[in-house]
């Protein structure tokens, strides 16, 4: 009897414990090996041999019971670390730590795996000893890993296959010249393990209406901040600040629309003018222009739960001096901290040529 009573005890903790079970968790493991894609003529010299590594990452599976994670078709999130050999004794060796999502597609066997983070390079730019190096001019930077493959899991009990084509990109976004960056092109082939036996079922709450949101025009309020150099090397390090205010307006539970305005206080600029006027007078740059700029921009928001993906086209209508044209980019993540308050990394680029990176902080009211 009590052998009984223990056996329909146990059967009832199990079942409440899957019950209660909301997510899984597997991991992959992916050798990749491809080309360094020639974005700049400067980096010729940097290509030789096809660089190859290995990604180890870590997943966690959602199944739907947040509403967010419906809406995301149910991605997985985690971590990832890479190893690259860049085939070539004077680029080295990368080491990166990424934060990642993986977005599902036509019946989830197309995954899309989007990582960001950091990586550590063993040999750096160094004006005596490694001076043509000229694609990484500090030994930390920031990476970004996109991933495309065709995955299968449980293909033999729990080990499943992926295969596709990844993009790495190295970049310190001018935080320190030189940085031309590097880009590979690496196809991929990995083995998936999944850590759970069972896993829950993928939830369909949402109701039909779940698209129908509205909510008024909202005003953002935001203050970033760095430091970066010019592409003159040696030419020093210098803080920026930039201040934003801009209104947006969600269209869906996914997405808002923005439209706003940018003061630029970039200092390296202060450098670059003085260098410019004193050491190319062809230029015709008389030191006296002003650092300044200010820029309008419209973007897109794309929220995520507390997390949302910001990218934002601008066009410079104060424009004194001539840096890298009157378009940039602007491209991170924010994220929110109660209703109110958020806290930003970010990307400014003009085309290819990254400006600088930048934390930030602001009120969406």
């Amino acid at each position: 009897m009590r052998i009984l009573f223990f056996c329909i005890f146990f059967t009832c903790v199990s079942i409440t414990f899957s019950q209660d079970k909301e997510s899984s968790s597997y991991i992959d493991v992916n050798y990749f090996k491809g080309n360094i894609a020639l974005h700049n003529n400067d980096i010729l010299h940097l290509i030789k041999g096809h660089p190859e590594g290995v990604i180890l990452s870590w997943n966690k599976k959602t199944y739907g019971f947040n509403k967010w994670e419906q809406r995301f078709n149910y991605p997985d999130y985690g971590f990832s670390f890479a190893y690259q050999n860049l085939k070539n004794d004077v680029l080295g060796n990368n080491y990166s730590l990424y934060a990642h999502y993986n977005f599902y597609f036509l019946k989830r066997n197309l995954m899309m795996r989007i990582g960001q983070g950091l990586a550590y390079t063993t040999n750096p730019y160094d004006k005596i000893e490694n001076f043509r190096n000229i694609a990484f001019g500090s030994r930390i930077m920031s990476s970004t890993c996109l991933m495309l493959n065709y995955k299968k899991e449980r293909v033999i009990d729990n080990f499943g296959l992926q295969a596709g084509v990844s993009l790495i990109h190295y970049s310190n976004a001018n935080v320190k010249a030189p940085n031309t960056s590097i880009n590979s092109l690496t196809f991929n082939l990995g083995v998936t393990y999944n850590l759970d036996e069972d896993e829950p079922e993928f939830q369909q709450t949402l109701d039909e209406n779940d698209q129908k949101f509205t909510q008024p025009i909202r005003y953002n309020f935001a203050f970033r901040t760095g430091i970066n150099e010019s592409d003159i090397v040696g030419s020093g390090q210098f803080p920026f600040y930039v201040f934003s205010a801009y209104a947006d307006k969600r269209i869906n539970r996914k997405s808002a629309l923005q439209l706003g305005t940018d003061v630029f206080f970039s200092n390296f600029l202060k450098e670059l003018i003085y260098y410019q006027s004193v050491s190319f007078p062809e230029e015709n740059v008389t030191g006296d222009e002003d650092y300044k700029r200010v820029g309008v921009f419209t973007g897109h928001e794309l929220f995520m739960n507390k997390t949302s993906l910001e990218t934002q086209l601008g066009y410079y209508v104060y424009y004194p001096f001539d840096f890298e044209g009157r378009m940039y980019f602007r491209i991170g993540l924010k994220r929110y901290f109660g209703k109110k308050w958020f806290g930003a990394l970010t990307l400014k680029s003009h085309g290819a040529k990254a400006e600088a990176v930048e934390f930030g902080f602001g009120v969406r009211l």
